[in-house]
């Protein structure tokens, strides 16, 4: 593997000036091409420490052996010699926003004498007229059906309509209505262009003028008594109507606009693309790519600009207005740029507000969509679920691939509502029903609250396996004797994931070893770099990038995150919106609700008096004279309150009195029988159990008190 040290430029032989550089690998392949402002300052930062690069810029500067540049004289040169070198040389470390598959347009041939209307794909010709593109061909071809019966216009192949004229007879398409027949001379080639142009223009926006024409010849033959006619034309208008349904205005101005936007993770983006004319949606488009570097939105929107608006007859046209969700560092250059190929001006903005801010943000919704289905179909594949698995065992040693991966996760605010989560996924996929969730005091940082979770975690399944509960068969421990469902935590993982670096994994591993744990597997995943750390090792396992064993411990960690974040943001809005009510007597759930429900808010609710407050349904004078007194700074603290109301059990935990280790849950899988979570011999954390599989996991979990009955 070639060092970067000893390919790395002389000091002061690189130019401070805007430029475009390339990397080559030992056979003097180009693996990387890019441009900079100053290629001095640039090409400096692939030469730091290779710890500190992004892991895809780490792998290309250690794949290279040499890099050189050229110099330009301004940052239009610069975009338009990166563009010319990415199209010839296809670098295969540079971000690229194609795909496998060309998108078809709408073309109208105005170049022939009879010009047609078909579907097209690939490079754009001379002469040629197109709308889209579309996403896909049926889609094409659905809106020409209906557009037909008002513009018949050509669309047969040149084969057809030679012989349609030699033999004097149309195709089926003339003898229904939907084709002029031009071939026999039912309209010559001035009638029949002129239905061309009329199709263009409904294509490019302005239907309201065709509209308005069937509307008056409609009520023409009507006064006229030619009622075949005026049906005729209603037929017409409503096949007018239901294509321009399909098209629906987004943008009442007659925008002409590409909507992008993005959705990204530490290593891949999914980019949407909506393209705007006349203000309907003409066509939309979508990749998923991956990052090569340490990227931005702004960076993505100038690669995207580069590439899919670089060609001189490129996939798609560039419009007059570019909405994009962050600008790149180079818009001036980028603007003119893309002015240049425009032949007019082009203008690259952030929508603040109105229709345009709306319609970013659906686009931004389609392509978060399309990142989670990328991640989805790569998770449902068994062969890349096995081979994930038997990466991530190669990689860490282990002899055979983890059956059950479990990963924690700590979510807190400065110590503040500190909670943790476990995920489980069994055979590379997720176990809904076997997650759980904790709440941590008496540790207000992730090191010590990981201790905590994990070592009460690990007492249950030491005390399951060594002491079957002191019931049952004492061959099958983990075995619930009356329901014959295994114990809660009575399986330990092969793999044990926490999110974090080497702090976290020591730390864990300390807790291990309190239980005489040896044969679990420990690793922790570091976001930044995506580095997978051991436990007392110096340096981190690097996975490759397209590694399917890194892309499984990435979706484990990433639901593991998903988890904590959503168990705490659930904790810490009932702590801020609803304390004080919590902490008065008498008013349960249902008034709570009534009562936010009548005045909206707790601000408006402390404002109001006895009488108002009296006045909700189910609230007394008395009730609502304490309801005042503790909205109004008489009734104890927020904070008191809230802890008041976790005394009282509303969070999962028993009573004061109850017995040591007993704090009552309720039974995910809806059996009706009430369990008991042991805790450990410290204090320190509860846990209240996820959903089971299938439901929202467990953002929205039901939670009572121990004395209620199970429904």
């Amino acid at each position: 593997m070639p060092d970067p040290t000893t390919y790395r430029p002389a000091p002061g032989t690189i130019p401070d000036a805007p430029g475009v550089y390339r990397f080559y690998d030992p056979t003097g392949r180009v693996i990387y091409v890019g441009k900079a402002k100053s290629l001095r300052s640039r090409l400096n930062s692939y030469f730091a420490d290779p710890w500190t690069l992004h892991p895809r810029t780490q792998q290309m500067v250690t794949t290279a052996a040499r890099v050189d540049w050229i110099v330009v004289s301004t940052e239009v040169e610069a975009l338009q010699q990166e563009y010319t070198w990415i199209k010839e040389f296809d670098p295969r470390f540079n971000v690229k926003y194609r795909d496998d598959k060309s998108y078809p347009f709408l073309a109208v041939t105005l170049n022939e004498e009879f010009p047609r209307l078909q579907v097209m794909r690939g490079a754009k010709r001379k002469g040629v007229r197109y709308f889209g593109p579309y996403s896909h061909a049926w889609a094409i071809r659905e809106t020409l059906d209906l557009l037909l019966r008002v513009f018949p216009a050509r669309t047969c192949s040149a084969g057809v309509f030679k012989r349609s004229g030699q033999i004097g007879r149309p195709c089926l398409l003339g003898y229904i209505g939907k084709c002029s027949a031009p071939c026999v001379g039912r309209v010559d080639a001035e009638e029949h262009r002129q239905i061309v142009d009329e199709f263009c223009d409904f294509m490019a926006g302005r239907t309201d003028v065709m509209e308005r024409r069937l509307q008056r010849e409609m009520q023409a033959a009507s006064d006229a008594l030619e009622f075949e006619k005026a049906a005729r034309l209603r037929d017409d208008l409503t096949a007018l109507r239901r294509a321009m349904e399909k098209q629906a205005v987004v943008l009442g101005d007659g925008t002409d606009a590409d909507v992008v936007a993005f959705a990204e993770d530490p290593l891949e983006a999914a980019v949407q693309v909506f393209h705007v004319r006349g203000g309907r949606v003409r066509g939309q488009r979508g990749w998923v790519v991956e990052k090569t570097e340490e990227l931005d939105t702004g960076d993505l929107v100038h690669h995207f600009c580069s590439q899919v608006y670089g060609d001189e007859t490129g996939e798609a046209d560039v419009p007059r207005e570019l909405l994009v969700p962050a600008l790149p560092v180079d818009t001036d250059a980028l603007t003119e740029w893309l002015s240049e190929h425009r032949g007019s001006r082009v203008q690259i903005r952030v929508p603040q507000r109105g229709d345009k801010r709306t319609l970013m943000e659906t686009v931004a919704r389609n392509a978060s969509q399309a990142l989670t289905q990328h991640k989805l179909r790569r998770a449902s594949d068994l062969t890349s679920r096995s081979k994930a698995l038997e990466e991530v065992a190669e990689a860490l040693g282990m002899d055979q691939a983890p059956l059950r991966v479990e990963c924690y996760d700590v979510s807190q605010i400065q110590g503040t509502d500190v909670v943790a989560s476990m995920v489980v996924f069994e055979d590379g996929l997720a176990r809904k029903s076997e997650y759980r969730r904790f709440i941590v005091r008496g540790a207000n940082d992730d090191l010590s609250a990981m201790s905590e979770v994990l070592r009460r975690r690990f007492a249950r399944y030491v005390e399951t396996v060594t002491t079957g509960d002191g019931d049952g068969d004492p061959d099958r421990p983990g075995i619930d004797p009356e329901t014959g469902r295994p114990r809660k935590f009575a399986y330990p993982p092969q793999l044990l994931v926490v999110d974090g670096g080497a702090p976290q994994v020591n730390a864990a591993a300390e807790v291990l070893a309190e239980f005489g744990i040896t044969d679990i597997t420990l690793c922790g995943l570091a976001k930044r770099l995506e580095e997978v750390w051991l436990p007392g090792e110096d340096f981190p396992v690097i996975l490759p990038r397209t590694s399917e064993g890194l892309y499984l411990l990435q979706r484990v960690r990433d639901e593991a995150h998903r988890f904590a974040i959503t168990f705490h943001r659930e904790r810490r809005s009932k702590r801020m919106t609803a304390s004080r009510l919590d902490s008065i007597p008498g008013l349960g759930a249902t008034r709570r609700k009534a009562l936010l429900t009548r005045f909206g808010s707790l601000k408006r609710l402390a404002a109001a008096s006895p009488e108002e407050i009296a006045s909700v349904s189910g609230i007394g004078p008395r009730t609502a004279a304490a309801i005042v007194a503790a909205l109004s700074g008489d009734g104890p603290p927020p904070q008191a309150a809230a802890d008041a109301a976790v005394d009282g059990g509303r969070v999962g935990e028993g009573p004061e009195d109850a017995p040591a280790g007993g704090d009552a849950v309720a039974d995910p899988a809806g059996s009706g029988a009430e369990e008991e979570i042991v805790d450990a011999p410290s204090a320190g954390a509860e846990i209240v159990d996820a959903l089971p599989a299938g439901g929202s996991g467990g953002a929205e979990q039901g939670l009572r008190r121990p004395d209620e009955q199970i429904t």
